[in-house]
């Protein structure tokens, strides 16, 4: 999608009603569907925040940013993310987190007045966590500087999104599921699943219309 056509949908993309649950839970795992919302709130999930970044490439081509998180010993290692993380005590609120972490991670700063939209939280199960993600529109491309937590970035056409091509099944195993077949999406030769592809589930219903 050229990006200036993407860019002259943000105002409706601002009022547009939200997938919300049901546009998430076309991507979710069947682990996750075990969590309704009373369970959740009595797990009393610890918050976090994501940002999501669409720019124009060189082609002019809109893009958005994913990250390969780097290998640890953890829940979440080597898995496709959005920049994020959880609260800090000196937050103001979410978006803050969002931008913060987005900082941190991947070395660029987001204007809050960029910020035109937070879509539904996603709860991850395997680690407790409630995400809020935000959309966020730059007028170029960002330079990069990554850090610690960040294996590699990966910039993605939004227009490989949108293709059902990029729709798949694939079996994995983690350190909290074996042989598990999950939904996915397949985006610059990765597997993308759970919290990030129940996230693109609703991103990829909001831009369709």
């Amino acid at each position: 999608m050229e990006f200036n056509h993407f860019k002259s949908k943000i105002p409706a993309l601002k009022t547009r009603n939200l997938g919300g649950l049901e546009a998430q839970f076309k991507l979710a795992p069947a682990l996750r569907l075990k969590y309704n919302s009373d369970k959740i709130k009595a797990n009393n999930p610890r918050k976090a925040a994501v940002m999501v970044l669409f720019y124009p490439n060189k082609n002019n081509k809109t893009t958005f940013l994913l990250t390969k998180r780097a290998s640890y010993k953890g829940t979440h290692s080597a898995q496709i993310s959005f920049p994020g993380g959880k609260v800090d005590a000196l937050d103001a609120n979410l978006q803050e987190t969002a931008r913060r972490e987005t900082f941190e991670e991947v070395g660029v700063q987001v204007a809050s007045r960029t910020v035109f939209r937070e879509i539904t939280p996603v709860y991850i199960a395997p680690s407790n966590f409630l995400a809020t993600p935000f959309l966020a529109l730059l007028s170029e491309k960002p330079k990069f500087s990554v850090n610690y937590e960040v294996e590699n970035i990966i910039e993605v056409l939004l227009e490989d999104l949108l293709n059902d091509s990029a729709l798949s099944i694939e079996n994995l195993t983690t350190s909290y599921m074996k042989n598990m077949d999950v939904p996915c999406f397949k985006l610059n030769g990765y597997v993308v699943w759970g919290a990030t592809a129940m996230m693109l589930s609703e991103i990829k219903e909001l831009l369709k219309y």
